[in-house]
């Protein structure tokens, strides 16, 4: 964990940049207001934002810079290439860039996707290796490359079909490119041209690609084929609307107003909100009790749990959410979170999830059943006033979400 004046300290070449919390929900609120298929896509589209907005900013602040930077793609294209895709182009007068962010806390090598390569209208001149540290507040950009540098020294990944330079490769300073550039300007990219589809073998395709999956389907047909779908406006846009309408309809999200656990330790619940006995038969309350036992959960925990129906999925059963809390010594609230058969049930069925979400959607937490669990639970964590969480409970593509937050009460 590197604080920004020490990065500052060991990387002088890079440009390092603070992130304010501002500009950190700026760009989570942006983000909301987009519409994603799965969460993963949703956080992908929040480090674009959070990278565009940051850089922007800092290229506008800049007095050496004479071009105004500009999108590439209307802001509005904008999802249906983060559903799939990771990264975000700009002009700067004549010079195309290509921005890649990362959260990840080691960077050996540069991982462009393929899509920014090898579709011409995608291509640019430049692309930029940007690092993003969100418990620190820092932006690194940390090296470039041009296109005929990544042709000539990048392997190819073929597992995940990205473009693979090492850290060593890249050029560090950034200032460098703007006198290169000035100086030696260089041409468009000559990319090979991609095969032409008709509208009728992009609806096909289309029907092809429309199999629900969490993630990008990029890797499910060829690159030719992919590639050339994603380059037409048209039909990038349907194959994202397609996903995110059937998320709509395949995901159940729970529409509750989220929940406020401090009322808790006043006996005020939501609605749904029971005494766990209420839900479980005899024996289910047997194994609770034991579990309960065994876990602390007697000790000084206000206790509620919520019946959890997620329809067929479940062969028409139902599980059941328990949530526990009480206060630490350090006066934060220690939370415990268990999933249980319920509809006199002994066992869970296989490979449901229960997942801790951060308020940004990054998933904390994740545990899944197996045959004969009697229940599963999240490992025990803490919380303090004001921070948001979410516990989903998920079972293939089918999910219900329940949001919490510790808020303070008035006095």
């Amino acid at each position: 964990m590197i604080k920004l004046d020490d990065l500052t300290l060991i990387y002088p070449e890079h440009i390092c940049l603070d992130i304010s919390t501002q500009e950190r929900d700026a760009a989570w609120e942006q983000t909301m207001q987009e519409r994603y298929s799965n969460t993963a896509a949703r956080w992908n589209a929040y480090l674009n934002h959070l990278c565009l907005n940051t850089f922007l900013t800092w290229l506008q602040a800049d007095t050496d810079s004479q071009a105004i930077p500009k999108l590439c793609f209307q802001k509005g294209e904008l999802p249906s290439i983060w559903e799939v895709v990771n990264g975000c182009a700009l002009t700067l007068g004549k010079t195309r860039l290509v921005l890649i962010p990362s959260d990840k806390s080691y960077l050996g090598e540069f991982r462009i996707p393929q899509e920014w390569i090898d579709i011409p209208s995608w291509a640019a001149h430049y692309y930029v290796a940007v690092q993003l540290n969100l418990d620190e507040c820092w932006l690194r950009v940390w090296g470039y490359a041009n296109y005929q540098q990544i042709r000539k020294q990048a392997t190819y990944d073929i597992m995940d079909r990205t473009y693979c330079l090492n850290t060593e490769d890249l050029i560090a300073d950034l200032n460098v490119m703007w006198i290169a550039q000035e100086l030696f300007p260089l041409n468009i990219p000559e990319v090979k041209l991609l095969p032409i589809l008709s509208k009728v073998q992009a609806q096909q395709l289309l029907e092809k690609l429309n199999k629900w999956t969490f993630s990008s389907p990029r890797l499910n047909v060829s690159f030719d084929m992919w590639g050339t779908l994603l380059a037409m406006d048209e039909f990038r846009q349907q194959l994202y609307q397609r996903r995110v309408e059937k998320q709509k309809n395949n995901q159940v999200e729970a529409s509750y107003a989220v929940n406020n656990l401090s009322l808790w330790f006043q006996n005020i619940f939501s609605v749904g909100w029971q005494n766990l006995d209420t839900l479980l038969t005899a024996q289910q309350k047997t194994l609770a009790v034991q579990f309960r036992s065994d876990f602390g959960l007697n000790e000084g925990y206000v206790k509620r749990a919520k019946l959890i129906d997620l329809g067929m999925q479940l062969g028409g059963s139902a599980v059941v959410l328990l949530i526990g809390l009480k206060t630490e010594i350090d006066n934060k609230i220690g939370l415990r979170v268990q999933l249980h058969p319920a509809n006199a049930e002994t066992y869970l069925i296989p490979n449901l999830r229960l997942i801790l979400l951060s308020q940004t959607g990054t998933i904390l937490q994740e545990v899944t059943s197996r045959s004969h669990d009697h229940y599963i639970q999240l490992k025990k964590f803490k919380s303090s006033p004001g921070i948001r969480f979410s516990i989903q409970v998920a079972l293939d593509d089918v999910s219900i979400k329940e949001d919490f937050v510790l808020q303070a009460l008035d006095d």
